[in-house]
């Protein structure tokens, strides 16, 4: 069997206003979560997993291949919410989208202050 991505454990200030963010932006699904974590998936089964470690969070990327419509759908939120986003990772180009590799892309931060991507189309 090919290995597949199954989980990752994503650090947060707040576990559960984090795992509400991540469900409202990517529409993902809330998931039976236990001890420290709450979980919400994504397709394919893709677990994520939120905890709030007793340590200084780093900031991390995490990257969302998503379809054109969800990306408008996201944008929306965004402006909605007044969630700030930017076309670039150094945050230079506020409140713009980016047309990098033949698709759409944007960042922005969740909660805890990881960096996160939305793109429509994959990097390769």
């Amino acid at each position: 069997m090919p290995a597949t991505f199954n989980h990752t454990i994503i650090a947060a200030t707040d576990r559960t206003a984090s795992a509400r963010f991540y469900c409202d932006i990517l529409e993902a699904e809330p998931a039976q979560s236990w001890g420290p974590f709450t979980n919400i998936t994504l397709a394919e089964g893709v677990m994520l997993q939120f905890a709030e470690p007793p340590v200084q969070i780093q900031m991390q990327h995490y990257a969302f291949l998503v379809d054109d419509a969800h990306f408008d759908r996201a944008l929306n939120r965004f402006k909605e919410a007044g969630i700030e986003y930017w076309a670039d990772p150094q945050m230079a180009r506020a409140a713009e989208t980016n047309t990098e590799h033949g698709g759409r892309g944007v960042y922005f931060r969740d909660p805890a202050g990881h960096g996160l991507e939305l793109i429509t189309q994959p990097y390769f």
